[in-house]
């Protein structure tokens, strides 16, 4: 059954991931229940240690493609969180079903669920966790969120990930059409911080461990794609803040950062603040990846509606940013 305290239970898919991890210690912080579901294949158990004994937490190791889990979850929940999605550019390369097989169905699971609860009276707030990759390779240099979806051919498998999480955005504002349901849709922009890993392909998370290993920075092809990095703190409170607020409900929001740095920017500032004594070396996308990986040169987010709605902006820059990333690897 739904929470009846004055605490709402907040339900967190791929709450043992980076950014799920941080909402939960944010919605605990507000003195409110949070019920996490994730499997591990991705998030870490140890995202968690420091808030697992948490009387208002409760966490469930579990699939959120098992539609049972995710019946009684849904069922027990206030407000949805479902960040749960297949991650990183390597994983996406590397394993091209079930990238889409995971962004996709789950999502439709749990609307379908909502749905019901929200056919029986009971409308419960829902966020959905989306990407900047939804806009694929379209040309404008700043992407606003009526802009057009631009995708590669279906023969080069990094475009699945950005059309399984737009069929994501499909559903869910089809939902609040046709059901009313209280979705909100944030696109993601290159969000870091304390707790991430490199291992799925994040850059930031990559160089700095390797500067801290003392070794050189690896950058993919000529390092002039252009990326804007915002601390998982701003996006966590962003985040809850448009789940909040009925005015956002039915649309899409960019949310990150529109301050604009090369890949080789970022490896050289890396450098100066964690290891001046390591150098950068240069890979090719078909060693990295595989001969038929795409990139996207620029990625730059509009920000006036989420602005507008929610007075957002960004407050930690770029040195902040790579210094509470090494200070947490350390």
């Amino acid at each position: 059954m739904p929470s009846s305290s004055n605490q709402p239970t907040n339900l967190i898919t791929g709450g043992a991931g980076f950014i799920g991890s941080h909402l939960a210690q944010h919605l605990l912080n507000r003195g409110e229940k949070v019920l996490i579901v994730d499997d591990l294949s991705t998030g870490q158990a140890s995202n968690l240690e420091s808030f697992i004994d948490h009387e208002n937490l409760d966490y469930i190791e579990g699939t959120v493609e098992d539609d049972r889990l995710v019946a009684e979850a849904v069922g027990r929940a206030d407000v949805v969180y479902h960040l749960a999605a297949a991650v990183g550019v390597a994983l996406i390369a590397k394993q091209p079903i079930q990238t889409i097989e995971r962004n996709v169905y789950p999502t439709q699971l749990i609307l379908d669920r909502l749905g019901e609860r929200a056919r029986r009276g009971k409308q419960v707030p829902c966020f959905i966790a989306s990407t900047s990759e939804v806009y694929g390779k379209n040309p404008k240099p700043v992407w606003s969120e009526e802009d057009d979806l631009v995708f590669g051919a279906t023969t080069k498998p990094r475009w699945s990930y950005g059309v399984s999480k737009a069929i994501d955005e499909f559903l869910a504002l089809a939902f609040y059409k046709e059901k009313q349901l209280p979705v909100v849709v944030g696109r993601f922009f290159n969000v870091v911080g304390p707790r991430q890993t490199g291992a799925y392909g994040m850059v930031l998370p990559r160089f700095v461990s390797a500067a801290l290993n003392g070794e050189n920075l690896v950058v993919h092809d000529d390092g002039e794609q252009i990326r804007c990095f915002a601390h998982v703190d701003d996006v966590v409170g962003a985040v809850v803040r448009l789940v909040d607020t009925p005015a956002a409900h039915g649309r899409v929001y960019n949310i990150g950062s529109d301050t604009p740095v090369s890949i080789l920017q970022l490896a050289q500032r890396v450098i100066d603040r964690v290891n001046p004594n390591v150098k950068i070396d240069f890979q090719s996308y078909s060693d990295a990846y595989d001969e038929t990986f795409e990139d996207i040169r620029r990625r730059v987010p509009d920000l006036t509606r989420i602005a507008n709605t929610i007075n957002y902006a960004a407050t930690k820059d770029l040195d902040a940013i790579i210094d509470s990333v090494a200070s947490s690897m350390r």
